[in-house]
């Protein structure tokens, strides 16, 4: 099985690619250029940073187009963090910018509160779908969380988690082969090591690349 990373400068590739090889993942092609694609099975996207930098950088490596391509091939698409903010249409972080497309809706920061933001550290998880990607999780698991801005899926059949943080905000998603999850799973101890694991064992549903 061969997972592709998605490397655009900005992910937190380090404690990611820690997490997958303490899993015995042994096939990992770090992803920089379109023809690294190839022959993928499963693909993540990690992210950190802002979110209109990040897209250009996607574009600037021509990674754009064959994502999308590869993920409407069936493949199983994981977006971390940022990965997952990506999918969606466009973001307000500082300016206007747009997204893949993917899954409908949008990107924004948290209101002004008496909560301190960014949102950072641990925070419960609640489940509003059953998913292959959250086998043996459950409402008592925590994962560890770091965003200012947060996704709000158009359609609510999209929405796979919800946490609580001043208020109700999507912190994972699931339609078809894409998943995307707010929390950093290589930093939230078993919790995010299980949801890694049911990724890996993902069937894909459609034709490979």
């Amino acid at each position: 099985m061969t997972l592709a990373v998605i490397d655009y400068g900005a992910g937190n590739l380090r404690s990611v690619l820690h997490a997958l090889h303490h899993l015995g993942t042994e096939n990992v092609q770090l992803v920089q250029e379109p023809d690294q694609l190839e022959g993928a099975e499963r693909i993540i996207l990690p992210g950190v940073g802002a979110f209109g930098a990040g897209m250009a950088q996607l574009h600037k490596q021509d990674l754009v187009e064959p994502l999308k391509d590869a993920i409407a091939s069936g493949i199983p698409y994981l977006g971390i963090c940022l990965g997952m903010q990506f999918l969606f249409e466009s973001s307000d972080e500082m300016g206007d910018h747009a997204g893949l497309g993917i899954l409908p809706g949008h990107v924004t920061r948290f209101p002004e509160m008496d909560l301190k933001v960014p949102h950072m550290g641990w925070n419960q998880l609640s489940i509003k779908q059953a998913s292959p990607l959250l086998d043996n999780l459950s409402e008592d698991n925590y994962a560890y969380f770091v965003h200012s801005y947060y996704c709000e899926p158009a359609e609510a059949s999209d929405i796979l988690i919800e946490t609580d943080y001043g208020i109700t905000f999507c912190a994972g998603v699931h339609r078809d082969n894409i998943f995307g999850v707010q929390f950093h799973p290589e930093k939230s101890q078993q919790t995010g090591l299980t949801l890694l694991r049911n990724f890996l064992a993902l069937e894909s549903i459609g034709a490979e690349l």
